[in-house]
């Protein structure tokens, strides 16, 4: 059973574990026999350009931040470093005097981290605490900032907008979460005044990022099967909104892409994810759960390529970046494969430990992924 390769918390009285198969992802090594690496043609060439540490992120998921030329990480130790995105020159180094849990967002003018115990924490660039606020469950995902609003999604179900300006609430969306739910470290999509989410259940909502009202709901996926595991189709990773459309994918269920004005359904394919997705003007591609890379056709969603060769590696959420798309394994490896056919073109190793969210674009040919050991490694294709 596909179940027995993630963690399930049971949402009954808080979050209890059902299942310690969540050290596969965030102790040190898988928990099945992961594929060794192929050789293959090199047809291109992947070098770190800089690097940098923050500290180990421990059990949590670490996303890295950009915002114009700064690039903002942060360990689970709750330290906070600011790098310049082109040389990876310090910029700023300060302790959030608290351990986080949620990573790092940049919106407002603010730099914003949260806690397992609700805090959320809102500081200028250079690190001066411009104010906290206490919400009513842990915060595992980065919060994101816009006009005036920092959207915090909290482990309970819930979404709250805070006032950029003092961190008051503005408003909170609520959401009943079924018996069992997958643990999840992805947040919110803020996107031309609309919140986007991902909820257990397979259900995608876009909500007012000014009033916090709901614009519409839409099915990723319907849960099947007879028994609650069988039935878990959550969505635990981020959609993607790239113009009109917004694209999400649920695990056990299915990826599919919407209007991002309506939500009406544009096409729907089976798929099972826990990591994720990204997207270019071509296709949508998806990590599934046995590391498979799949390319899908953005306008139709016909299959376009499958890359299979790493089963077990505990592959990122995909980005794609020029004709490329790169992925992170829980070895530390960066490998890049063609858009085209997804065929291996470089790889690059970094500090040997996990990389477990998506890598995230400086320019149109260099990327940066954070480690679970803390490293920081900007990385240029070419």
């Amino acid at each position: 059973m596909r179940c027995a390769v993630l963690a399930v918390f049971v949402m009954l009285s808080g979050c209890q574990t059902v299942s310690n198969v969540y050290d596969g992802w965030f102790g040190p090594a898988p928990t099945k026999k992961a594929a060794e690496l192929t050789q293959f043609q090199q047809r291109a060439t992947a070098r770190i350009v800089w690097q940098g540490n923050v500290g180990p992120a421990e059990r949590s998921a670490f996303y890295p931040a950009v915002a114009g030329n700064a690039v903002y990480v942060a360990g689970a130790s709750g330290q906070i470093a600011g790098f310049a995105a082109n040389t990876g020159a310090a910029q700023a180094r300060f302790e959030a005097g608290a351990k986080l849990s949620g990573g790092i967002g940049i919106g407002a003018g603010l730099v914003l981290a949260g806690t397992a115990g609700g805090e959320v924490l809102a500081f200028d660039p250079a690190g001066k605490l411009a104010w906290k606020a206490q919400l009513s469950g842990e915060v595992l995902a980065p919060p994101a900032g816009a006009d005036g609003v920092v959207v915090v999604r909290t482990g309970d179900g819930r979404i709250y907008g805070l006032n950029a300006a003092d961190g008051k609430q503005r408003w909170v969306y609520q959401r009943a979460l079924p018996p069992l739910a997958l643990r999840s470290f992805a947040g919110v999509v803020v996107y031309r005044g609309g919140v986007f989410a991902g909820f257990p259940g397979g259900r995608l909502v876009a909500i007012a990022l000014a009033t916090g009202n709901v614009g519409w709901e839409a099915v990723v996926a319907l849960p099947k099967g007879t028994t609650e595991l069988e039935r878990v189709t959550d969505i635990t990773s981020y959609p993607v909104v790239d113009g009109p459309h917004i694209c999400a994918v649920a695990y056990q269920g299915r990826v599919a892409c919407f209007d991002a004005s309506s939500g009406e359904t544009l096409w729907a394919r089976e798929a099972s994810s826990i990591a994720g997705m990204g997207v270019d003007a071509r296709n949508v591609y998806v990590t599934d759960d046995r590391s498979a890379i799949l390319a899908f056709d953005r306008s139709r969603g016909a299959s376009v390529w499958k890359q299979d060769k790493l089963d077990g590696r505990w592959a990122s959420a995909p980005l794609a970046l020029g004709r490329y798309v790169i992925v992170g394994d829980f070895q530390g490896y960066v490998h890049v494969l063609s858009r085209d056919d997804g065929a291996f073109v470089a790889r690059v190793a970094t500090d040997g430990s996990p990389i477990r969210v998506p890598p995230v674009a400086l320019d149109l040919s260099t990327l940066l992924v954070q480690t679970g050991n803390g490293g920081v490694f900007a990385i240029n294709i070419q």
